[in-house]
């Protein structure tokens, strides 16, 4: 006897199948999607839009007002939701498309997942070439949509309705799988979205994903234990790993048990308060003193759940030649890197059997003491750093320290590209578990303010922490994507957005003057501007409050410092800016290798050309 169909075109079934999967949040059973970004153009107003305004209850639809920004959004939202609910961003064809290549980028870099929807060209080219298409005079079956294979972890063209049946499971594999875990990308002809098809019924029927979490080797834990074993003066690098496998109480234990002190990654910040006993710091460029010091001293390493950036290693020079690494890691490509003694696993279960494996061993009680007294150091060097002065302006560090102090356990501070940083990896003292997003993974500008927006849905929805985003952002990349303050104003979710105006793009500024070149098109005052001795400045409070946002601009620290507690108070969306130093910055910092002109008639760029050469001495060699 045939099985049950249901005739649907290809969009409506898409949108059916999206509204019946499933996933576990602590215990409770909610849509593995709890959204839509969208914003329609002719790719899919017609055919998608009609399917998702048929289920806007089951799938709210959020109108966003730039697709890179919607789809950053998304990526902030499976952030605070440590991978385990995702969002959707869909768009229409040509460059509605191309503006969500850069989000695509910074999921797949962050290894986050999010299911971007694009319309596409007409499959049958029946009216080619229709508006938006771009034509490739060689290969008619490319399209824009084409530029996403380089930045997504599942691609698919639909070019016949059937196909979903099997791409759309894979699609949600991928993305919900630790190790393949990124951003997932379809392509809807328009044409194919209309056609009608008969579906099975069973495709329709609920489904409750899990992610999974594999066991590591017997054979890869016991090299691993008996390589620990021989430790004096080990060191465990916490990553962003170790967060979404929900293992930051399972690896806090397991440091405290056996003496290990536990250094973070920019993506694993946040996973301990900054006052836990194993807690020793910020690792690598944007690190602490006290991080980098246990680096350079450790003779094995257990890295959990990182890949290793070079702001992690110092492009590989934070650690001695003779160290040895344990890589524990979901992702076999992570696992293997540099010469590690590779564990493929979930962190958590990983960390477990690695326990028991261990027996009674643990380091000497003075190499943790050793940590805890470089760690009090490095807090004491904060303090002195974000201590108020009388200076005209007060310096990011002060700053930071200003806004951590009245942020609530709750709330979740959210950086990304800039200055800002290395001034929160450093000096954001963590309060509760899970409240640091730091996207530099991608070094992504724009980032931020719509991440805010993701991070206040997630926050406000089921196991969400329920406090208010707080986004920190200079003024460089305010001025490059602030469209969802409005975003926010429309939907009701409320974040603090902190403006750092310190007139340009001062950390690249920073890289390029050390670097041996002067001051050039990154501070306005280095810019081809009309007056260069006085460039227009901008009133970012009264641009905020022309999308409905609460505003102040503070003119002195004390302005500011209540302002942050007037914001705490309001009932929407609320900016506050104030000027900033934008040449001081708290040290800590390891080397990094950049390349730097081999020949230069400058003798400050011959001079740090010198220098670039110390830093790759230093390297360890790698594979």
């Amino acid at each position: 006897m045939p099985s049950a169909t249901i005739r649907l075109t290809m969009a409506q079934a898409v949108v059916r199948w999206l509204t019946q999967q499933f996933t576990q949040i602590e215990g409770a059973r909610v849509p593995l999607f709890a959204g839509v970004f969208g914003i329609f153009g002719h790719g899919n107003v017609t055919c998608f839009s009609e399917a998702l305004e048929t289920v806007r209850d089951l799938l709210p639809t959020w109108r966003g007002q730039n697709e890179q920004s919607m789809a950053l959004a998304a990526i902030g939202f499976a952030k605070a939701k440590r991978r385990r609910q995702i969002m959707i961003a869909t768009s229409s064809i040509g460059p509605g498309a191309l503006n969500m290549v850069t989000a695509a980028g910074t999921a797949h870099a962050n290894r986050l997942p999010v299911l971007l929807i694009a319309g596409d060209t007409f499959a049958n080219r029946l009216p080619d070439p229709v508006l938006q298409q771009v034509e490739h005079f060689g290969d008619p079956t490319v399209t824009v949509n084409d530029a996403f294979k380089a930045v997504t972890r599942y691609w698919d063209r639909i070019t016949h309705p059937a196909q979903i049946l099997s791409s759309l499971p894979q699609a949600v594999a991928a993305m919900l799988d630790p190790a393949d875990c990124g951003p997932a990308f379809l392509a809807l002809p328009q044409d194919i979205q209309e056609v009608a098809f008969d579906y099975p019924e069973v495709f329709f029927e609920p489904r409750t994903w899990t992610v999974p979490r594999p066991r590591p080797d017997r054979q890869e834990l016991a090299e691993a234990a008996a390589l620990l074993k021989t430790a004096k003066k080990p060191i465990l690098i916490a990553g962003g790993g170790v967060r979404y496998s929900l293992a930051e109480n399972v690896v806090a234990e397991f440091a405290v048990k056996r003496g290990i002190p536990i250094v973070e990654t920019i993506a694993g910040k946040g996973g301990l308060t900054h006052y836990h006993p194993a807690h020793a710091g910020p690792i690598g460029i944007i690190g602490s003193t006290s991080a980098n010091a246990l680096a350079a001293e450790a003779d094995v390493i257990l890295a959990i759940g990182t890949r290793l950036q070079d702001f992690t290693t110092g492009s590989w020079t934070a650690f001695s030649p003779d160290a040895k690494f344990i890589s524990i890691n979901a992702a076999r490509f992570d696992a293997v890197k540099h010469r590690a003694l590779a564990v493929v696993g979930d962190a958590l279960e990983t960390v477990t059997e690695l326990d028991a494996e261990l027996g009674a061993w643990r380091v000497d009680p003075a190499h943790m003491a050793r940590a805890k007294a470089l760690f009090k150091e490095w807090d004491a060097l904060l303090d002195a750093h974000q201590a108020p002065t009388n200076a005209p302006v007060p310096t990011y560090a002060q700053v930071v320290h200003a806004v951590n102090a009245v942020a609530g356990e709750k709330d979740t501070l959210i950086s990304a590209a800039g200055g800002l940083p290395g001034e929160v990896a450093k000096g954001w003292r963590v309060k509760a578990p899970n409240t640091f997003d730091l996207e530099f993974g991608f070094s992504c500008m724009g980032y931020e303010i719509a991440a805010g927006w993701g991070h206040a849905m997630a926050n406000s929805g089921p196991g969400g922490l329920g406090g208010t985003p707080i986004v920190m952002v200079g003024d460089g990349t305010y001025m490059m994507m602030n469209s969802d303050i409005y975003s926010t104003i429309l939907s009701g979710h409320k974040m603090i957005v902190v403006v750092c105006d310190n007139g340009g793009f001062a950390v690249i500024n920073r890289l390029q003057q050390a670097k041996g070149v002067p001051g050039f098109n990154n501070l306005l005052v280095d810019c081809r501007v009309k007056d260069p001795a006085a460039p227009p400045h901008v009133d970012f409070a009264k641009h905020a409050e022309s999308m409905g946002a609460l505003a102040r601009h503070c003119e002195s620290f004390a302005d500011f410092e209540a302002a942050l507690e007037w914001a705490k108070g309001t009932d929407r969306t609320t900016v506050v800016s104030i000027a900033s130093d934008a040449y001081a910055w708290v040290p800590g910092d390891a080397d990094w290798d950049v390349g730097v002109p081999e020949v230069s008639s400058r003798e400050s760029v011959q001079n740090a050309r010198k220098q670039q050469e110390q830093i790759r001495a230093k390297q360890r060699v790698g594979v």
